[in-house]
C-alpha cells in the first residue's frame, strides 16, 4: 500500500475516464484525476505525485504540492470550524482535519496557527495538531556549533524567537541577536550557536565570528554594485541605519567592510563605502 502525506515516484499506466492510473514498481496502483494529469504525458512516463486520501477516504494522488508533508510542521490557516474540529488549508482539494483534542486553544475561522501532520494509526487518516511542542524531541541531537540548518518559526517570548530546527528540535533564537523583521511561520536559514548541557540549543540567524565575514562582505559588496558602487553608511553609521541597509548588526557590518578594505576592494569615507577603482 502506497504510504499517505509522502510524495512518490510512480509510472503512468492507463489512461481511463476519471483520470490516469498510476503504478509504483511493487505494483500499488493509484488513481491521478484527470484535471492533475500532465500536458502531452505519455504511457509509461515518470511522475512524482502526493498520495493522501480523497473525501471519500480513498487514495488518491495529485501534482500539487502540499503546504505540509506527513511528520511535518506548517503555518497554516482556519478555514471552518464544525461541531467536531477545525479544517485547514494546506494546498489541497480536501482540506486537513485539526480534531478539537488536538488544539492548544480553540481554532477560529480565518486565523493562522503552526500545525503537525501525522497519520493516525486507527483511522488511518492524515489529521494535523497544533500541539506542535508534544512532536518535538530534543534527544539525540545530531546538530552542533556553526552547523547549517532549517528553521520553521513557531512562536515569541520575552527571551526571543523560538523555532523548530529541521523539522525536529526546539531552539530558540535570543532576541539581542535579531537583526531582522522575523514572524511566526517564517522559514529561513540558521546556524547552530550552541547546544546545551540540557539539550536546549541556542541558534543564529548569521553565522558566528569568522564564519560569517566572507558571506557579509559578499553581500555588501553586491549591494555596492546595484547601488552605483556608493552607500551612504560607513563604520561610524548607527546600528539602526546599518540594519536598515543590510539587515545585519553594526558588528558584522564593521567586520564585513574590514575585510572589502583590506582587500583593496572599496575606500571607507566619513560619509560613505565605496566600491575602489580597481586600476588604483
Amino acid at each position: 500500500m502506497l504510504a499517505l502525506g509522502e510524495y512518490h515516484k510512480m509510472i503512468i499506466d492507463r489512461d481511463v475516464s476519471p483520470g490516469l492510473y498510476l503504478r509504483d514498481e511493487d505494483e500499488n496502483e493509484v488513481l491521478l484525476p484527470g484535471k492533475y494529469a500532465p500536458e502531452g504525458f505519455q504511457l509509461e512516463d515518470e511522475i512524482e505525485v502526493f498520495v493522501y486520501l480523497d473525501n471519500e477516504e480513498r487514495p488518491v494522488a495529485t501534482t500539487l504540492k502540499p503546504y505540509i508533508l506527513k511528520n511535518g510542521f506548517a503555518y497554516l490557516k482556519c478555514t471552518s470550524v464544525t461541531k467536531i474540529g477545525a479544517f485547514v488549508d494546506w494546498g489541497l482539494d480536501k482540506e486537513l482535519f485539526v480534531p478539537f483534542s488536538n488544539q492548544v486553544t480553540e481554532m477560529r475561522e480565518g486565523s493562522w496557527y503552526l500545525v503537525y501532520m501525522y497519520l493516525d494509526e486507527r483511522t488511518n487518516r492524515l489529521v494535523g495538531s497544533s500541539k506542535f511542542n508534544t512532536y518535538l524531541k530534543n534527544e539525540d541531537i545530531d546538530v552542533q556549533k556553526f552547523d547549517k540548518v532549517n528553521l520553521l518559526v513557531s512562536h515569541f517570548s520575552e527571551h526571543g524567537a523560538h523555532v523548530i530546527i529541521n523539522e525536529t528540535y526546539q531552539g530558540l533564537v535570543h532576541k539581542d541577536t535579531i537583526f531582522e523583521d522575523i514572524r511566526v511561520g517564517d522559514r529561513l536559514p540558521g546556524y547552530i550557536k550552541r547546544v546545551r548541557e540540557d539539550k536546549k540549543i541556542d541558534v543564529l540567524l548569521q553565522p558566528e565570528g569568522y564564519k560569517s565575514v566572507e558571506p557579509n562582505a559578499q553581500f555588501i559588496y553586491e549591494e555596492l554594485k546595484r547601488n552605483g558602487g556608493s552607500l551612504p553608511v560607513h563604520d561610524k553609521s548607527s546600528p539602526e541605519d546599518i540594519n536598515a541597509y543590510f539587515g545585519i548588526s553594526k558588528k558584522l557590518f564593521k567586520k564585513a567592510i574590514g575585510a572589502l578594505y583590506r582587500d583593496r576592494q572599496i575606500n571607507i569615507t566619513e560619509k560613505s563605502i565605496e566600491l575602489r577603482n580597481q586600476e588604483d
